[in-house]
């Protein structure tokens, strides 16, 4: 049984990507909105940034690539200023949606290949934070635990949040796991219960090769494109419920 004074985790899901959704929100705290570039429009924006503040939960802007067709998995460019003005851009559009909503913004996580690319490559992960900076700068920048997103978004004075999966895996060096790759999601339920629970504990977990890994984080995502992601963010949510451990927004 978990300690009740432990710190809260934030549980959050990409979202406004085509799939439905919506049913997932009352197992999470955080959502990551798809803004247009690898999935959603204007139209999908507002109804889900409307549905997410409705339903009480921290919104998020999901910045990507342009890259429709690969669903945001593509680099389509490595330069700096591109990057950091397309990751502006995104964001601005969201952050405008959700003021007509009448909620904020409360952190920005990039997406897909711009996410895993900022995690290793310094030059990208300074272009994030800084084009987050341009537009949000009392967001926070959610990054993959441990990586270099993280000493970015702190370097301009953002607020970093490191971030876990329960439905991806890792391989002994703490990184994820590339998809494609044996391994690399984690379909079930039970499964990411109990890599949650470990997780929000701040307990190891195993790698793809059996191996023990520590993965410090402060925010559980699931992905809502993932099959069976309803009855993954069900079964999430009722292990850290059963654990004592509670739920909080980032």
């Amino acid at each position: 049984m978990a300690d009740r004074e432990h710190p809260a985790i934030d549980l959050n899901a990409d979202v406004g990507e085509g799939y439905d959704d919506q049913p997932l929100f009352p197992f999470l705290t955080s959502v990551n909105v798809a803004c247009g570039a690898h999935a959603g429009d204007e139209e999908t924006m507002f109804s889900t940034v409307d549905a997410a503040a409705r339903a009480g939960l921290a919104v998020g802007a999901h910045p990507s690539f342009p890259d429709r067709e690969g669903f945001g998995r593509r680099i389509t460019t490595h330069d700096p200023e591109a990057i950091r003005e397309l990751v502006g851009r995104q964001t601005a559009a969201l952050a405008e949606i959700a003021s007509r909503v009448g909620t904020p913004i409360s952190h920005v996580k990039p997406h897909g290949a711009l996410y895993n690319l900022a995690a290793v490559e310094r030059p990208v992960a300074e272009a994030v934070a800084l084009g987050v900076r341009d537009v949000a700068p009392s967001c926070a920048l959610v990054g993959l635990a441990g990586s270099m997103s993280l000493a970015a978004a702190s370097a301009v004075g953002l607020a970093p949040v490191a971030e876990a999966f329960v439905d991806r895996g890792y391989d002994d060096d703490g990184r994820l796991v590339p998809r494609g790759q044996a391994g690399a999601v984690v379909d079930s339920p039970a499964t990411a219960a109990t890599r949650a629970v470990a997780l929000a504990l701040h307990e190891p977990i195993e790698s793809v090769s059996g191996n023990r890994v520590d993965v410090s984080a402060s925010t559980l995502c699931l992905h809502g494109d993932t099959p069976g992601a309803l009855a993954m963010a069900r079964a999430v949510y009722e292990a850290l419920t059963r654990a004592a451990i509670p739920l909080g927004r980032k």
